[in-house]
């Protein structure tokens, strides 16, 4: 699990109906995002660059899950192999075969995306940066044993009272302990 990502494209309409794409990158090990790009054109290259984003130097992991998407073109499949990825193929129209990626992409939508209203490439950026911060520090997985991706410590009862902390901008909120 350790070295697995999953890769895949969402899209997003703004306020004025124009549709954006996300790409996401999803570590299997602790559901982290490892990285994320918006775009209003993806092309091959944009898409090859963004996987170079997100593993510079010797970070690649040893497989890549992927689907079908015609975005993935030579370009990217030469790229995960120069950078020595695995690739492994879902059959087509199989998203329950890359399952962990396919539930954040869900995640975003029901818990922060179907909230809000996306003015344009900033704004998504904006909101998919907010998001994830949450993400990884305060929302909890069953699969982690109620932990959030970036591992924190159990509060004590001597620390005080429970606070409400918002966070995306107000959508969700963080609860810890603090002293009055």
């Amino acid at each position: 699990m350790k070295s697995m990502v999953s890769v895949d494209f969402f899209t997003v309409p703004t306020l004025r109906f124009q549709i954006l794409y996300v790409f996401l990158v999803l570590a299997h090990d602790r559901r982290r995002i490892v990285h994320f790009g918006v775009t209003a054109h993806p092309t091959a290259e944009w898409t090859v660059q963004q996987l170079r984003e997100a593993f510079p130097w010797d970070t690649a992991p040893r497989y890549l899950l992927r689907d079908r998407d015609s975005i993935f073109g030579l370009d990217f499949v030469a790229q995960v192999k120069e950078m020595g990825i695995k690739e492994v193929l879902s059959a087509p129209r199989s998203p329950w075969q890359r399952a962990y990626v396919e539930r954040v992409i869900g995640t975003f939508r029901r818990e922060c995306l179907d909230h809000v209203i996306v003015f344009n490439e900033a704004s998504l950026y904006r909101h998919v940066k907010l998001f994830t911060s949450y993400y990884h520090e305060s929302r909890t997985h069953l699969s982690l044993g109620k932990d959030t991706p970036e591992p924190r410590p159990v509060q004590s009862i001597e620390l005080g009272g429970i606070i409400a902390i918002p966070q995306v901008g107000g959508l969700h909120h963080r609860y810890e302990r603090r002293a009055a």
